[in-house]
């Protein structure tokens, strides 16, 4: 199967987008660069601009509940029910490990429920720098223990259950299942990964190519890099760069849904987990979005590119899980 490639026109924001990224410049004008500030007060920024994309929800049934964790900390979540739901989708939000929520969130995590007709459950995992690796992919088990050991809130959840994740949330989706799956614990049917960082390569043709954005940059994601995961060798860790996992690894995978962003500096990282996918023998559907950036589908209320990404998330859960 031939990977698809974006042309020039792909890496041309579309018409829409261009009008997004017009507004978003006139609307945060002055406010700076969140992951230049303290990670607090980057981390309120990004709630703040991150709400304009979060009205007018999508109208389902929401529950919150708490998981406890080992070491006496709590989970907060929040399960999102559409009528006749079947199956459980175990949202993880993105922000570089270090930002944003399950409110930034809300919105695609709702379409996402409504399109693929499934319960799906959001969480506030611990961020980077002062909780970095493997603090949040450790709360990312912990939910998903808490999923496969019957939690009262989430006893009527039957079906198939998968992972989804954006951006940095698709990083500790897979990076749960490389862990599930090398500890021989249950795992989900499938995962649905959108615009993730698999590797911390910043020479990639996509990096160079989107270095100064729109949007996500270079300079951006290796700050995240390194409130993350700044250790000597800890990049090279599979549960951290997934990309680096074995061949055997990769290929004992439950079934994956990938997409990219064309204007992205992370479109490189998912082309390359695909690339290497396909080697494997292994036929995970991609889809590459054109003429919109990194994060698009956070923008469902303007962009008609996020909308359909989301209806073709849900059926990529149908269609992987059988539901």
């Amino acid at each position: 199967m031939t990977l698809p490639q974006p042309t020039d026109a792909d890496l041309v924001p579309s018409k829409r987008m261009r009008w997004v990224l017009d507004r978003l410049a006139v609307e945060d004008a002055g406010l700076g660069d969140p992951t230049l500030l303290p990670a607090a007060e980057g981390r309120a920024l990004a709630a703040h601009t991150n709400a304009r994309w979060n009205c007018d929800l999508p109208d389902l049934a929401g529950r919150g509940l708490s998981i406890p964790a080992s070491d006496g900390h709590a989970i907060s979540g929040r399960l999102l029910s559409p009528e006749n739901a079947d199956g459980l989708i175990i949202f993880i939000h993105g922000g570089g490990w270090a930002f944003c929520s399950m409110e930034t969130h809300e919105r695609a995590a709702r379409l996402l429920a409504v399109e693929a007709g499934a319960h799906v459950l959001t969480f506030d995992y611990r961020l980077a720098p002062e909780s970095p690796f493997p603090a949040g992919l450790t709360d990312c088990r912990t939910v998903w223990n808490a999923v496969t050991s019957g939690h009262p809130d989430l006893s009527g959840c039957s079906g198939p259950r998968a992972l989804a994740g954006d951006s940095a949330g698709a990083n500790l989706a897979l990076a749960l299942l490389l862990m599930l799956q090398e500890e021989k614990a249950p795992r989900p049917d499938a995962a649905l990964l959108f615009y993730g960082v698999y590797d911390a390569d910043f020479e990639t043709t996509s990096y160079r190519d989107h270095e100064e954005g729109p949007g996500l940059t270079r300079a951006k994601m290796m700050r995240y890099w390194d409130w993350y995961a700044s250790g000597p060798g800890i990049r090279t860790d599979p549960l951290v760069s997934p990309l680096r996992a074995s061949d055997s690894a990769l290929k004992n995978l439950p079934p994956l849904y990938l997409s990219a962003a064309a204007i992205d500096p992370l479109r490189s990282d998912t082309e390359n987990l695909v690339h290497r996918l396909r080697s494997l023998g292994r036929t995970d559907p991609y889809s590459l979005y054109p003429g919109v950036v990194h994060g698009f589908m956070q923008m469902s209320l303007e962009l008609p590119e996020a909308r359909k990404a989301a209806r073709e998330a849900g059926r990529a859960f149908r269609e992987l899980t059988g539901s």
